[in-house]
């Protein structure tokens, strides 16, 4: 895998790391990145970021501990956290002279023949004007019949989207391992893999916390299904130094799933 000669690139990152593990939004990573963002620019790259974070920024705010299962909490949760969900990352990117859009999409926008090329056409344009795109679910209004089911899986269809070259997916782990390194000592990390593999699918657990529904497996099914447009896919720990500036100039960090 060859990240230097990517050019359009979208990066993911969940809701354990936007909101440190549901303590708040986490202002000094989000800058992070965005300063990370802004040195990708300058080297003329077009990144886009599909963020976790609103329902458990709502939860924050409305004092919840644990993750409602009814439909309507998650849809009031979504509606209150994205209040400050797009505060935060304005502020942060304007600091490095970035702009920023908020674009929440459903599986609907993307199943419509129409929409899907709206949908297309608007990201287009605004990765033309060196905005960086801000993509969530729309939370508030999805039901259980028509969410993604998670941004890894939003991210990758994304990815499809606008046929970008790269999906880096940034987790609160190091990459994708043999085993879970939190239960398994002797788990090890992969370097190296090829997306579609059903023998990954088998390695990935379920969802790493109660705040966010994806895990591991959905990252190797992003992966899979980004695959479908030729993109690479990249895990790695958001908690990496410069990981994206580094990732970017060919540094291999976390596992790195190259499109079979």
């Amino acid at each position: 895998m060859n990240t230097q000669k990517a050019k359009r690139i979208v990066v993911k990152v969940g809701s354990s790391l936007v909101t440190n593990n549901g303590e708040g939004l986490d202002h000094a990573a989000i800058a992070m990145w965005a300063d990370q963002m802004a040195a990708l620019l300058a080297d003329g790259h077009e990144v886009l970021m599909v963020s976790s974070g609103a329902i458990a920024e709502g939860m924050q705010r409305l004092g919840w501990t644990k993750r409602p299962t009814e439909i309507h909490q998650l849809q009031a949760a979504a509606a209150v956290g994205q209040m400050g969900l797009v505060q935060v990352y304005e502020s942060c990117f304007a600091r490095f002279n970035l702009r920023s859009a908020q674009v929440l999409l459903t599986n609907a926008d993307l199943a419509d023949a129409e929409r899907n090329a709206n949908a297309k056409a608007t990201l287009d344009t605004l990765l033309k004007l060196g905005v960086v795109p801000i993509i969530n679910e729309n939370d508030t209004v999805v039901t259980d019949e028509i969410k993604f089911g998670d941004n890894d899986s939003l991210a990758a269809l994304v990815t499809n989207l606008i046929h970008a070259d790269l999906l880096i997916i940034l987790t609160d782990q190091g990459g994708l391992y043999t085993a879970d390194p939190r239960q398994d000592a002797s788990a090890t990390l992969l370097s190296d893999a090829t997306s579609g593999d059903p023998a990954l699918e088998k390695m990935a657990g379920g969802a790493a916390s109660q705040l966010s529904k994806g895990g591991m497996l959905t990252k190797v099914l992003a992966a899979k299904v980004a695959a479908l447009t030729g993109a690479d896919t990249v895990i790695a720990s958001g908690h990496e130094p410069q990981v994206l500036t580094r990732l970017m100039c060919g540094e291999k960090i976390g596992t790195c799933l190259t499109a079979g």
